[in-house]
């Protein structure tokens, strides 16, 4: 597989919040002077940063990146594409104004969540929803949405799954999973304590585990297994959590529905005209039942 050589602004720009402090201040400088930082050496960095090179290191293992090299590649890659700045809605914006802000931030959440996709987890994501009996799902509030999309999706193909909006019903559920059975989290945060929860139930009992939150470690990501991350700094303050995030796991699921599909082809295509007839059907006029005497006529 083709090493990543993009969206290492993005992942700098999800991680800032939550790195420790010399970390922070090289993040902080490589955000403000980026094309400057790729032709710096680690040692360089760590002095322009008033830290040192250590932390670099240390920086470069808590964004989940195999070096500084790696790092410098992903950035390099960002700066060959302008990256506009986004800003928040105003008062009394136009709303021409207004729809071009959201096209703007919808598209640059999907390609940074494009850009952050780990293929090796995608593979194990697939791998282990193909082999499972039984998916369970879990989200609170707007990650809820994204939850009831992997069921409506993975229904049509014949994956047994269910979503328990219900905190209380999605532990009973699968507090009865087994090791055949996969437990599905999505958070935007990864830090949503319930969602953490389930996954911590699903693995006591056994089920393979999956997460989709923000990129880098959370409470959620790390119970689960298999990770797959979305873009979701660039979410303005007024609308956070409901759009960006939102589109971004969408993205990220119609993209695991995909590569599910495509390989189990001809099985899917059979089972979505299978689905697709069942829905037609449902527009269809019942036939008009009998009434007794009619019943006693025709006999």
């Amino acid at each position: 597989m083709t090493q990543k050589v993009n969206a290492g602004l993005a992942i700098l720009e999800e991680m800032i919040d939550r790195l420790p402090g010399s970390e922070r201040k090289i993040a902080e400088y490589i955000l403000k002077f980026p094309k400057e930082s790729i032709n710096l050496t680690v040692v360089e960095l760590g002095k322009v940063s008033g830290t040192s090179s250590a932390a670099v290191i240390r920086l470069c293992k808590s964004l989940q990146v195999n070096s500084f090299q790696d790092l410098k590649l992903r950035i390099a890659g960002d700066l060959q594409n302008e990256r506009q700045d986004l800003r928040d809605i105003e008062p009394n914006e136009a709303f021409e104004t207004m729809v071009e802000k959201i096209t703007l931030q919808s598209i640059r959440s999907l390609r940074e969540t494009t850009n952050m996709i780990d293929m090796v987890q995608l593979t194990k994501a697939v791998e282990v929803i193909l082999e499972a009996s039984h998916i369970y799902i879990f989200g609170v509030g707007a990650s809820g949405i994204a939850a009831m999309d992997v069921q409506q999706k993975f229904m049509r193909i014949n994956k047994y799954c269910s979503y328990y909006p219900d905190v209380h019903l999605a532990a009973t559920a699968v507090a009865n999973a087994s090791k055949k059975d996969v437990v599905f989290g999505i958070s935007s945060s990864g830090n949503t304590h319930e969602v953490a929860k389930i996954l911590e139930i699903g693995m006591q009992a056994g089920a393979k585990t999956i997460s989709l939150t923000r990129y880098g470690n959370s409470l959620v990501a790390d119970l689960a297994e298999i990770n797959l991350f979305t873009a979701t700094s660039l979410e303005p303050t007024f609308r956070s959590g409901a759009t960006s995030s939102r589109l971004a796991q969408l993205h990220v699921i119609d993209m695991l529905f995909m590569c599910i599909a495509t390989t189990t082809f001809e099985q899917t295509i059979g089972y979505l005209d299978t689905t697709r007839m069942a829905i037609d059907t449902l527009h269809q006029k019942l036939p008009k039942r009998k009434t007794a005497n009619e019943q006693e006529l025709s006999e």
